[in-house]
C-alpha cells in the first residue's frame, strides 16, 4: 500500500489495512466505533450521557452560586520539581531535542522513499496534530517551547545582530490565523489527495515553513503565541493541563478547568476553538457510509463536497455556541457584546474529549509504527534509532478498552464543559438570572453530546 492509499481509504478501514494480522474492527479508525462493543444498549447510553449532563446543571446551579475558579487557586509543587521545569539546561535539552526531530523529518521528506515505510506521513498527520495535543494536555502548552520556527527566528535574527523583540508591524489578528492554518491543516490531512505521498508533503511542509518564518520576522513573538497554528493548537489544549502557573508565576497544579477560564478574550478565539471542535466531529462524520457512498456517487467532485462539509461543521460548531450565548445573555438581562467569545474556552474541553475519542487508536496504532519508521528514514533498512522493531500493543486497541475510552472521554468533556460554561455564567451574569440563562448553553451541551456520540457509534 502507498502512503496515499492510506488517505483515500475511509477511516473505518484505513488502520485494519495497515495491520492485517489484526482481526478487521480491532482497531477502530480515528476513533470510529462499533455499538457492539459498548456494555450497554446505544439508546440507554445517549439517554445516560443527557441525564448526567443535567443532574450536572442542577448540581451546579444548587451548590455552586459563587465563582470558584481563581487564578490565585492551585497546590504548589515541590521546589525541586518546579526549578527542573523552569531550568534553562532542561528547557534547552528539549529545544535540541525539537530541533533534531526537525531535521531528521526533513531527512526522510527530502531524500527518503516515497513509500509506505517513509515516517513523514506519521510525524506530521499523527505525532504533530494528535500526539501533541495529547502531551499539551499533560504537560502544558509545549509547543511554544518547541516550536522551530520560534528558533529559526531566533538564529536569524542573532545572525543580524537584532533584538529578540524585533517586529516590523504590531499583531492585532489574535487566533484568526492559527483558525485558518489549522482548518487548512485538517483539509490536508482528510481531504487533499495524496496527501502522504512525497511530493504534497515537500510543498506542505515548505510552505508552512516559510510563511511562518515570514510572518514570524514580520510580527515578531505576539504572532508566535497565538497566530501560529500549531501553538495555538497546543496551548489551548494545554490550558486543561493539571501543570500551570498560578497569578504570581509559581508552578502549582490545578484543576482542567483553570486554565481555560484564564484565557484573555482576543480575536477569534471563537473561531479556533470552533475549528478544533468542528473539524475533529467532521472527521468523524466522514467515515459514515451514507455520507461517504453519497459523495462518491454526486456528479459534482468529491472533495468539494468535502470541503464544504468540513467548513460547515466548524461554521456550525461557531454559530451554534454564539446563538445559544447571545439567547442566554438576553435572558439574564446583560449586553451581548462579546459573549460568544467568553463563552468560547467551555469548548476547549469538549473539543479534548471528541479528539481523545477519535484519535486514541490512531495514536496507539501509527503513532507507534511512526517511530519504527523513524529508524531507518532513507528507506536503506537501516535501524539508526534501534526503534525498527517496536510495534503497537494490541492490548490498548481491543474494542471493549476503546469504545470505553470514548465513551468517557466524550462524558467527560462534555461535564466539564457545563461547568467552565456554568463559572462563566455566574461571573458574567447577575446572581438571580445565572441558572436560568445558562439553559440555552446546557441544551447546546446535550446536542453535542448525543451527536458526538452517534458520530462514534454508528454501528
Amino acid at each position: 500500500m502507498t502512503p496515499g492509499a492510506l488517505a483515500a481509504l475511509p477511516a473505518a478501514t484505513a488502520l485494519p489495512a495497515l495491520a492485517p494480522g489484526l482481526v478487521p474492527g480491532l482497531v477502530p479508525a480515528h476513533g470510529v466505533g462499533s455499538r457492539e462493543d459498548l456494555p450497554l444498549p446505544f439508546t440507554l447510553l445517549l439517554v445516560g450521557a443527557g441525564l448526567a449532563l443535567v443532574v450536572s446543571f442542577v448540581a451546579l446551579g444548587l451548590l455552586w452560586k459563587q465563582p470558584r475558579l481563581d487564578a490565585r487557586d492551585g497546590r504548589l509543587l515541590p521546589m525541586p520539581v518546579a526549578l527542573a521545569l523552569d531550568s534553562g539546561a532542561i528547557r534547552g535539552l528539549f529545544v535540541i531535542l525539537s530541533l533534531a526531530i526537525t531535521a531528521w523529518t526533513l531527512l526522510a521528506l527530502a531524500f527518503g522513499k516515497d513509500d509506505a515505510n517513509n515516517p513523514v506521513p506519521s510525524v506530521v498527520y499523527v505525532w504533530l496534530w494528535v500526539g501533541l495535543a495529547f502531551l499539551s494536555m499533560v504537560f502544558g502548552g509545549i509547543w511554544r517551547l518547541l516550536n522551530p520556527v520560534r528558533w529559526i527566528r531566533t538564529g536569524i535574527l542573532r545572525a543580524a545582530r537584532i533584538d529578540d523583540d524585533f517586529a516590523l508591524a504590531d499583531y492585532r489578528l489574535g487566533f484568526w490565523p492559527a483558525a485558518t492554518g489549522l482548518l487548512a491543516f485538517a483539509w490536508l490531512e482528510l481531504i487533499a489527495p495524496d496527501n502522504a505521498d512525497q511530493p504534497v508533503l515537500r510543498i506542505a511542509v515548505l510552505g508552512y515553513l516559510i510563511v511562518s518564518i515570514v510572518l514570524a520576522l514580520t510580527f515578531g513573538t505576539p504572532y508566535l503565541r497565538r497566530g501560529d497554528p500549531f501553538t495555538s493548537w497546543s496551548s489551548l489544549y494545554g490550558t486543561l493541563s493539571p501543570l500551570g502557573r498560578r497569578a504570581d508565576g509559581r508552578w502549582v497544579l490545578r484543576t482542567p478547568l483553570h486554565g481555560p477560564l484564564q484565557l484573555d478574550a482576543a480575536p477569534g478565539l471563537l473561531a479556533v476553538t470552533s475549528v478544533m471542535l468542528g473539524t475533529t466531529a467532521y472527521d468523524g462524520f466522514s467515515g459514515e457510509t451514507r455520507w461517504y457512498t453519497f459523495v462518491q456517487s454526486s456528479s459534482l467532485p468529491a472533495r468539494l463536497w468535502e470541503t464544504g462539509a468540513l467548513v460547515t461543521f466548524s461554521l456550525v460548531v461557531a454559530a451554534s455556541l454564539y446563538a445559544a450565548a447571545v439567547l442566554s445573555a438576553r435572558l439574564a438581562g446583560v449586553s451581548v457584546r462579546g459573549i460568544a467569545t467568553a463563552f468560547a474556552p467551555s469548548l476547549i474541553p469538549i473539543a479534548a474529549g471528541y479528539l481523545v475519542a477519535h484519535y486514541w487508536s490512531l495514536w496507539v496504532w501509527e503513532g507507534t509504527n511512526g517511530l519504527a519508521k523513524m529508524s531507518d528514514p532513507l528507506g536503506t533498512g537501516a535501524n539508526w534509532l534501534g526503534t525498527a522493531g517496536v510495534s503497537p500493543s494490541a492490548a490498548l486497541i481491543a474494542p471493549g478498552l476503546v469504545a470505553g475510552i470514548q465513551v468517557v472521554a466524550i462524558i467527560t468533556g462534555h461535564v466539564l464543559g457545563v461547568v467552565a460554561a456554568h463559572e462563566r455564567a455566574i461571573t458574567l451574569f447577575p446572581r438571580r438570572a445565572a441558572v436560568l440563562g445558562q439553559v440555552p448553553l446546557l441544551v447546546l451541551m446535550v446536542g453535542y453530546t448525543v451527536g458526538g456520540l452517534t458520530l462514534l457509534f454508528s454501528s
